[in-house]
C-alpha cells in the first residue's frame, strides 16, 4: 500500500488543500507534502491525526477491499485428463464457493467416474454430442441443446452415447467435483 497516495486520494475526497489539513492537524503543509509523496512516515499518532481529520480511523484506512474477479480466461482453466475424459474447471477455485462449473469433454462411449451419493444438486447443459445421465443406474439420455438437472442423492455419472465428442457443461452445488 502506498500510504501517501492513498491519503492524497482522502484529501482531495475532502476537497482540502495541503495546508487546510496540515491546520487541522497542527502539521505543516510541508510534512503533508512529504507524506503525500511518500518522502517520510508518520507515527501512528500522528496518522491517527490525519485519519481523525479527514474523517476516517486506522482499521478502515487500512481496510483493504479485493475486487471480487468476475471473468476467466481459458488461460485460468484447471484441467485433468484421463481415460477418454477431459475435466476443466471453468472456474479456478470454485470449490469454496456454492457452485462448482465442469466442462466435461468425453470421447465416443467413455464415461465420468462415478459420483456418489451425496447433498446437492446437479444441473447440466449438452454442448455437443449425445450423452447419458445414469441416475442410480437409469439411463436418461440428451443431446446437444438438451440440459439435465437432479438431486445428487444417488449414484451418478455420464456417458457418450455418440459417436463423436461429447461436451457437457456440468454444475454442481455444493462443489463437488
Amino acid at each position: 500500500m502506498e500510504l501517501g497516495t492513498k491519503l492524497k486520494e482522502m484529501r482531495r475526497q475532502k476537497d482540502l488543500t495541503q495546508e487546510e489539513l496540515a491546520d487541522r492537524c497542527e502539521l505543516t503543509k510541508g510534512y503533508i507534502s512529504q507524506l503525500e509523496n511518500d518522502l517520510t512516515s508518520p507515527s501512528i499518532a500522528t496518522l491517527c491525526d490525519i485519519l481523525n481529520a479527514l474523517g476516517s480511523n486506522l482499521s478502515d484506512f487500512f481496510h483493504e477491499e479485493t475486487e471480487e474477479k468476475v471473468v476467466f480466461s481459458e488461460a485460468e482453466y484447471i484441467e485433468k485428463q484421463s481415460d477418454g475424459m477431459m475435466l476443466s474447471w471453468v472456474i479456478p477455485n470454485a470449490q469454496k464457493n456454492m457452485m462448482e462449473p465442469v466442462l466435461v469433454e468425453l470421447d465416443p462411449l467413455s464415461r465420468t467416474q462415478p459420483d456418489f451419493p451425496h447433498e446437492g444438486e446437479e444441473f447440466g447443459y449438452v454442448l455437443e454430442g449425445k450423452i447419458a445421465v445414469v441416475l442410480a443406474g437409469k439411463q436418461h439420455p440428451a443431446k446437444k441443446g438438451e440440459s439435465f438437472y437432479f438431486t445428487a442423492g444417488k449414484e451418478h455419472y455420464i456417458v457418450n452415447k455418440g459417436k463423436g465428442k461429447a461436451r457437457v457443461l456440468w454444475i454442481s452445488t455444493p462443489p463437488n467435483f
